[in-house]
């Protein structure tokens, strides 16, 4: 699955859930189950095609500018944490995904995060959209996870271990608001 086939799937998937759901915290489940039906209308090599460019997508935006935007936002520093905000950027479609990693204080712009409050962006869900889809076409509990280990797509992705980027003080908050000053201006004050 390219890139244009992913987004494809996956911002028809946003536009169909963000016409019923105004619920920002409700949006996160039902962009999971969104995707997960349209893609048991494809082949289980499609449904690892997903998961390898949603895992490359992922580590796109493992990036250091990223990781202090996410303490802005959602108030935690853990690798796990930062793990499912990417998965959340990535289920925010395109547009935000893309957005974000021009430019990290653009979430400001965000409905959910532009009010402040108790906003998560993470979506831990997300990550596991592609092996429920994998395990309802096949029956195989294991299949993703055996087709993603067989898959010489997937070794690239196994060697990000460090966040890309310069590294700076996120307790700062001086820091913070010179490098994200629009996150900084709705978190911090």
């Amino acid at each position: 699955m390219d890139a244009e086939e992913f987004w494809a799937l996956l911002d028809g998937a946003c536009a169909e859930v963000d016409a019923r759901e105004p619920d920002f915290d409700e949006r996160r489940e039902a962009i999971g189950r969104a995707c997960e039906e349209r893609l048991l209308s494809r082949t289980p090599a499609e449904i690892v095609r997903f998961s390898l460019r949603q895992w490359q997508l992922r580590d796109q935006a493992y990036r250091f500018d990223l990781w202090a935007a996410a303490f802005l936002i959602e108030g935690w520093w853990s690798d796990d944490g930062f793990m499912d905000f990417r998965d959340g950027l990535i289920s925010l479609g395109r547009p935000w995904y893309e957005r974000a990693l021009a430019d990290p204080d653009s979430l400001a712009d965000h409905p959910a995060v532009r009010d402040g409050g108790d906003v998560l962006i993470g979506n831990e869900d997300f990550n596991q959209v592609a092996r429920r889809a994998h395990r309802r076409l096949t029956g195989e509990p294991d299949g993703l996870d055996e087709a993603l280990e067989a898959s010489p797509e997937a070794g690239p992705l196994r060697v990000v271990t460090e966040p890309a980027g310069a590294r700076w003080d996120v307790a700062d908050d001086a820091e913070l608001r010179r490098r994200l000053p629009r996150l900084a201006a709705i978190f911090l004050d």
